[in-house]
């Protein structure tokens, strides 16, 4: 009873039952691949995608992994997954030319679903809501912010016109392919997209917003964006944007920005991350996950304060779909879970 109390204590104080710090376990590492594409159906089943056209699967929550290079594309940058189940999944190849493919048995084999060869083609993220829809998004073209949608599970992808929606992009503005984040989907259509370089900026269908971050550098801006979520799947007012510069990634300076407002003011955390940092995620309205490569963050008030968890690079963080589980993914073919005490 005495912990039931402390816990229910807990949840009114903070707003969640996740009351200690968590801690990274480490599942598997050596894989000659740097992994940015995280997807995690469940607790049990998960896929990771990467460099040297490596794709992973587990179905046990991350205990046994099946690898499997993409035959004719062992040189290609698959930099982010969807998954809906332990057979069907798609990857994203980024460039030259730029490629969606698709598996419906488990990763053995795959066949293209889209292709770009367009001058200057980079794809940086895609999300889906549900198993049918879905948006792809690339850096600029001609000035024109791109994306791709598909009503069919991915089967076919329509490009959409931006231009009707936003504004030119800026001169060295474009997307972070650096954890498949830096975009949201949600079931009413409605999508949070950031960039960065010489910019940054919220992009969301007819309306945009500045962000604080540093300015004319094309290694730094957003990386990430995470919109927490109501129980009714609509996107809330509250959102956090993580990044900073890679080229400096212990840097803790215009890293990390929070507004309750939907996007309208920003402020900088009390306690920012501890470096640059590609993937934020809520875990709940008040725990919230972020990592990048001098390590992972951990804040239990909402980002306004952050602790130094970890000190191993990850490039992406997510939590599964359907369940608890929260899985990070890195370099050198890195895996790990976020465990509780």
């Amino acid at each position: 009873m005495r912990i039931l109390f402390l816990a229910i204590i807990c949840w009114y104080t903070t707003g969640s039952l996740l009351a200690q710090t968590p801690t990274v376990e480490i599942l598997t590492k050596g894989n000659k691949t740097s992994l940015r594409g995280l997807s995690v159906v469940n607790d049990n089943v998960i896929w990771v995608s990467g460099s040297n056209g490596t794709v992973g699967r587990s179905n046990n929550g991350g205990k046994n992994w099946n690898w499997f290079t993409v035959k004719g594309f062992e040189k290609t940058e698959f930099r982010d997954i969807e998954a809906f189940d332990a057979s069907t999944a798609i990857i994203m190849g980024i460039a030259d030319p730029a490629y969606l493919l698709k598996t419906t048995d488990g990763g053995e084999t795959w066949r293209v679903v889209y292709e770009n060869k367009t001058k200057g083609m980079f794809l940086d993220a895609m999300d889906f809501v549900g198993e049918k829809y879905g948006i792809v998004v690339g850096d600029p073209i001609n000035s024109k912010f791109f994306i791709a949608e598909t009503w069919d599970a991915g089967e076919t992808w329509k490009e959409r016109s931006m231009a009707i929606e936003f504004p030119a992009a800026d001169t060295g503005e474009a997307f972070f392919a650096a954890s498949g984040t830096n975009i949201r989907l949600y079931p009413d259509r409605t999508f949070f997209l950031v960039s960065g370089g010489k910019r940054s900026r919220l992009l969301m269908p007819n309306r945009y917003v500045n962000l604080p971050f540093v300015k004319d550098k094309e290694t730094a801006g957003a990386n990430s964006i995470a919109v927490y979520t109501k129980p009714n799947w609509k996107p809330g007012n509250h959102m956090i944007a993580v990044g900073g510069d890679f080229a400096t990634d212990t840097s803790m300076e215009n890293n990390c920005f929070i507004t309750s407002n939907g996007g309208k003011t920003w402020k900088v955390p009390q306690e920012p991350p501890h470096g640059y940092r590609s993937c934020v995620e809520y875990l709940s309205m008040r725990d919230v996950l972020c990592c990048g490569l001098n390590g992972v963050d951990y804040s239990p008030n909402g980002g306004n304060t952050w602790k130094w968890i970890s000190k191993e690079s990850f490039n992406v963080c997510r939590i599964a779909k359907k369940g608890t589980s929260i899985f990070l993914a890195g370099n050198n073919g890195k895996i790990a879970k976020l465990v509780w005490p």
